[in-house]
């Protein structure tokens, strides 16, 4: 469904019959009532769509050339080259590959996510862009970014991450963290930041105590970022552990490198009893 959507169903058809049993919408209401259940609490639109309105507006760049231009296959030197120059680097392989060892700088969004939305919604369309990316994944990147507006494709890094590591260039890592362990860390830690990055409607229905709700679609806000410093151990998370690696790869993008990704996100950490949770009805229908 829509990015910006409300409680979309995984439906694909149903009937005026069910709707009007099932839907919360169609239940008995004032107009009142009806009016604040509409539009309470709605996503904002992704930046994107509105740059691809103007897209479309004024004409784009055939994807056949934007595949050119995307599928050039870079050795280390040329990469670097282009990044020095001011090239964003995305790495669109998966999370665990990702935290694992990635070259510095680079922000990650996995192909095995919601890829062309987040990368829509946080990367400047002015930007040339080159990739890392999974063997044989390529163009699937190229393809994909292509379809959302980024036409500034300028090449992959040939053979991927492996060539950078295997040459000796400097690498970056992510530490991984279990549900557990968080619980055992925040009793004794005085210097622990907990943000939880999912939506304001998500963290409303349940999160840790004391987290800070920082949603994805912010965090590339410069005034965001500068509430936090690197000496606090922060510990990110969001619903089961993509956007959280998302945000992670922004955060030290910027300098902030005390931090440490959630595995498995709020899906384990509800699990966890020691870990005292709230909720904040405030940001709920």
């Amino acid at each position: 469904g829509s990015s910006c959507g409300k409680n979309l169903g995984p439906n694909t058809f149903s009937t005026i019959g069910e709707e009007k049993k099932s839907n919360y919408a169609l239940q008995p209401q004032t107009a009142e009532q009806f009016i604040k259940t509409i539009t309470s609490g709605l996503q904002e639109a992704p930046v994107y769509f509105a740059v691809n309105a103007k897209i479309n507006q004024k004409g784009y760049d055939k994807l056949e050339d934007v595949k050119m231009r995307g599928m050039l296959a870079l050795d280390i030197n040329s990469f670097k080259a282009k990044a020095t120059e001011g090239s964003i680097i995305l790495d669109t392989r998966n999370a665990t590959e990702f935290t694992q060892g990635f070259i510095p700088g680079s922000v990650f969004i996995g192909l095995e996510g919601r890829f062309a939305e987040w990368a829509g919604s946080l990367l400047p369309f002015d930007k040339n862009i080159i990739l890392v990316t999974t063997e044989g994944k390529e163009e699937e990147s190229v393809v994909r970014l292509a379809r959302v507006g980024f036409n500034k494709m300028d090449g992959f890094l040939h053979n991927g991450f492996p060539t950078w590591k295997d040459a000796g260039e400097p690498i970056d890592m992510i530490i991984d963290v279990e549900a557990d362990e968080l619980a055992m860390d925040i009793p004794h830690d005085p210097n622990l930041c907990i943000v939880d990055v999912r939506r304001e409607t998500e963290f409303g229905n349940g999160h840790i105590k004391g987290a800070i709700n920082l949603p994805l679609h912010e965090i590339t806000d410069p005034a965001q970022l500068a509430n936090f410093e690197d000496s606090q151990n922060l510990y990110i998370h969001c619903a089961g552990g993509y956007r959280s690696v998302i945000s992670a790869s922004i955060f030290k993008k910027q300098g902030l490198h005390n931090l440490r990704n959630v595995l498995g996100g709020w899906e384990k950490i509800a699990q966890q009893q020691n870990i005292v949770k709230e909720t904040d009805k405030t940001v709920l229908n």
